[in-house]
């Protein structure tokens, strides 16, 4: 890859993986549309890993706070929120790893095809405006982070791994409809991201390790360095205007983009 395609991926990376409009669909787009050869393990696992860096950055006081309640309710059986808290990012990741782990298996490429893309893209954006539409209309919000509603979320998270449905916008969507604020909807899909993300690198880099390709160390610093500053700065803007904006710009860009997909394939 040449310097303006490993910043235009490792930017797409950085800003849609915590957007809710699906940084692997984007990731995939390019290749698609633009006839560019596929950026490779190598790459991928880069700009995964530049993002994690930007939100455990981010979050980094919050993930002190649990890492420690979390010990001290393991060892000692001090309850906190924190601890709680904790608790349900663990408890909600484990769907997601052991779906993840099944499509590991049978193949990750199983899903990656350009009509899939455009059905998520449109189809999950549907969903989401609903669920932003729900929250509106809402007379009284319980904004509580039980475990049961921990757990419905973690159960919708696996659907993102169809490509074109979104991480973020999936966990968000769930949360909404279930009386969650747009911030605590948010708060919880980034800390949610941190252990999957962190399985997923790990798994890749695994299978980098394994493979004979040739790494490019330039290459992948500039994709981790790149993606983990537009992540942060994403992050942070997201989290500022989340409650202002709400979803629908993100709804109405999810349909835009899905019709347009439709209009390549067809």
């Amino acid at each position: 890859m040449d310097t303006l395609q490993v910043i235009l991926l490792s930017l797409i990376q950085g800003i849609t993986e915590f957007l809710p409009i699906s940084s692997s669909a984007h990731l995939i787009l390019p290749s698609q549309l633009l006839g560019w050869t596929d950026q490779g393990l190598a790459f991928d696992v880069a700009v995964h890993f530049g993002s994690l860096i930007a939100v455990m950055a981010y979050f980094r006081a919050d993930i002190q706070r649990m890492l420690i309640a979390w010990t001290g309710h393991v060892i000692h059986r001090r309850a906190s929120e924190d601890a709680e808290l904790a608790w349900y990012v663990i408890l909600a990741t484990i769907p997601a790893v052991v779906f993840g782990l099944i499509l590991n298996i049978f193949g990750e490429n199983l899903f990656r095809h350009l009509w899939i893309i455009a059905a998520t893209t449109i189809g999950f954006g549907i969903l989401l405006g609903v669920a932003d539409l729900m929250y509106e209309k809402r007379p009284a919000k319980d904004n509580r982070l039980t475990l049961k509603r921990a757990m419905i979320i973690g159960f919708a998270q696996p659907l993102a791994l169809i490509p074109g449905t979104s991480r973020s916008g999936i966990t968000m969507t769930a949360a909404l409809m279930l009386g969650l604020s747009r911030d605590l909807s948010a708060r919880f899909s980034f800390l949610l991201s941190i252990p999957l993300i962190l399985a997923a690198s790990l798994l890749k880099t695994k299978d980098l390790i394994e493979s004979s390709a040739a790494v490019d160390w330039q290459t992948l610093g500039l994709g981790v360095v790149v993606s983990a500053l537009s992540a942060f700065a994403c992050i942070h803007f997201f989290l500022n205007a989340i409650n202002r904006m709400g979803f629908m710009p993100f709804v109405i860009y999810r349909l835009v983009l899905g019709v347009f997909l439709l209009f390549v394939i067809f």
